[in-house]
């Protein structure tokens, strides 16, 4: 069909920085002519000191629902009205739904990185994890996972002024899901060591080695990545990261985050239309070389 704005198309967004490398206006936009759908999908490179006139400018203008990318899943929190279960335990947003004039916060991000390990041909239920990070993909992975089943998380960061509120909630998830959940300190190489030596998969969810940076690693002594170790890192730019290069020499399974990409923009995307994103013509597509 041709696809032509018009008067009546709607608006969807990604908000944050950097945002120019961004698959994302090609994924949600090609699914929108798929399916026919007067939708279209557009990237704002927004900072944090200037989300809050972005964000009331855009609902001001009648968007009907918007993602959030780094460094923004946190910082959306009090422009919110309301927010989802999921939302509401990982303390992050990366999907907003615009209802009845109310700004809603939800989370995929620990959706779509859970499908993306299945995906991947990986079975991590009853298992250990040991998580990079603890930024808005972090806490929405680690949710996520402790609900699906994930035997126990070790969740690395350092030890700065969010420690408290991070060890706050890697302690109410714990209790709601049953997970056992502990928060350490992502200096301390010799726990880092010891965690990765019990884990079935490590994940990085912070954003070192994302591209400009990519000759870094939150891995700085490959050889704790041990053979067997399934090693998943969420960036996707570069597609082999400093990290996945480090854990092909050491023989490690591992994939980048293109498909949490995917999966998490398939369920934002049928939050906003009530329509499934034909995930799998879209992975064919933009998710294959």
């Amino acid at each position: 069909m041709d696809y032509e704005i018009t008067g009546k198309t709607k608006l969807t967004a990604l908000l944050g920085s950097p945002v120019s490398h961004s698959i994302s206006p090609q994924m949600h936009n090609a699914s929108f002519r798929l399916l026919g759908l007067d939708y279209v999908y557009l990237a704002f490179d927004v900072t944090p000191e200037h989300l809050h006139d972005a964000v009331m400018g855009l609902k001001a203008a009648g968007i009907c629902g918007f993602n959030l990318t780094m460094p923004l899943k946190v910082h959306i929190l009090p422009y919110l009205d309301e927010l989802t279960p999921a939302a509401r335990l990982a303390g992050a947003v990366n999907t907003v739904i615009v209802r009845d004039g109310k700004l809603i916060g939800h989370t995929t991000d620990g959706v779509g990185y859970m499908r993306s390990v299945a995906d991947a041909g990986y079975n991590i239920i009853d298992k250990k994890m040991t998580l990079l990070g603890a930024g808005g993909a972090a806490t929405a992975i680690c949710v996520q996972a402790a609900l699906d089943g994930v035997s126990s998380i070790d969740m690395f960061k350092r030890q700065n002024a969010s420690w408290d509120k991070t060890a706050d909630f890697c302690q109410r998830v714990a209790s709601e899901t049953g997970c056992r959940i502990r928060l350490l300190d992502i200096e301390n190489t010799a726990l880092l060591g010891e965690s990765i030596c019990e884990s079935a998969i490590l994940t990085n969810a912070t954003s070192v080695g994302m591209a400009p940076n990519s000759s870094a690693s939150p891995i700085a002594d490959s050889s704790i990545l041990h053979k067997g170790l399934i090693v998943s890192d969420i960036i996707y730019n570069p597609r082999e990261t400093m990290l996945m290069k480090q854990a092909s020499e050491q023989g490690c399974p591992c994939f980048n985050g293109m498909y949490m990409l995917l999966y998490q923009g398939a369920a934002a995307f049928q939050c906003w239309t009530g329509q499934e994103m034909p995930a799998e013509v879209i992975k064919q597509k933009y998710f294959s070389s």
